[in-house]
């Protein structure tokens, strides 16, 4: 049985939290707090710490077989933020007062539940087409969806024509694309860990693109077409082979 905890120090690190927080400051930390309604709602979650040492009372976190989950408290009010990630993709969030319905999404989303499947039994729970793509492995294709969506606006339309020449090359378009401030990148996946090896290119307020490979060396060009040509030819003869999944 958990000793009962009382902040009364001025420097107790749960001090600040006891107005919102009095189960959780009885217990001692969100990890014991949470273990506990683990164990009541028989759940079968070990509960640990998280990697960060200032998150050690208002943080917790369980994991199982690639999948993760983490829970940690608001400040000013009473509320448990859950985020929910699996193969270093984040797949849902939300937060919610009640910490034995932590517990039991926490649970929900370890017994290798779809996502789908979480945040309909979970309403406190919310999820994004990119994460359910990765569900499919469809995160490529709907990147690329997404981010032709994205710059096709009169404000981006250098990017747009940059991102549509990129497209059209069979070679780019199966690789996964993202942004980076105002780079244009390619990723042989689009799981962690991204590529940082693949040329990235972007354009330039005077007009035209720079295309910059991984060892420094950098080229300028006016049109987009040609830009995509010296991207495609600066691959690495990896990815000219194929990229390595979803």
């Amino acid at each position: 049985m958990t000793a009962q905890h009382h902040p009364t120090a001025p420097n107790d690190p749960l001090r600040v939290y006891a107005a919102h927080y009095p189960d959780v400051v009885r217990s001692g930390s969100l990890r014991d707090a949470l273990q506990g309604e683990s164990d009541r709602g028989g759940h079968g979650l070990t509960v640990e710490l998280t990697p960060s040492p200032g998150w050690r009372h208002s943080a917790a976190t369980v994991a199982a077989e690639g999948r993760s989950a983490m829970a940690h408290m608001a400040l000013e009010v009473r509320s448990f933020s859950v985020d929910c990630w699996s193969g270093g993709i984040r797949m849902a969030t939300g937060s919610t007062d009640d910490l034995s319905a932590v517990a039991g999404a926490m649970s929900t989303w370890l017994r290798a539940s779809r996502v789908r499947d979480l945040v309909t039994e979970w309403p406190l729970m919310r999820t994004w087409e990119l994460a359910e793509a990765h569900e499919r492995g469809e995160a490529v294709p709907t990147r690329w969806r997404q981010l032709r969506e994205a710059t096709g606006r009169p404000q981006d339309s250098a990017l747009h024509q940059l991102v549509e020449a990129a497209f059209a090359q069979p070679a780019l378009r199966a690789l996964s694309p993202g942004r980076s401030t105002y780079w244009l990148t390619f990723s042989r996946r689009a799981a962690p860990p991204i590529c940082h090896d693949l040329p990235r290119v972007r354009p330039l307020r005077s007009g035209g693109y720079l295309i910059a490979c991984a060892d420094g060396r950098q080229q300028e060009t006016n049109e987009a077409a040609e830009a995509v040509a010296l991207i495609v030819a600066a691959l690495p003869d990896d990815v000219r082979r194929g990229p390595e999944g979803p």
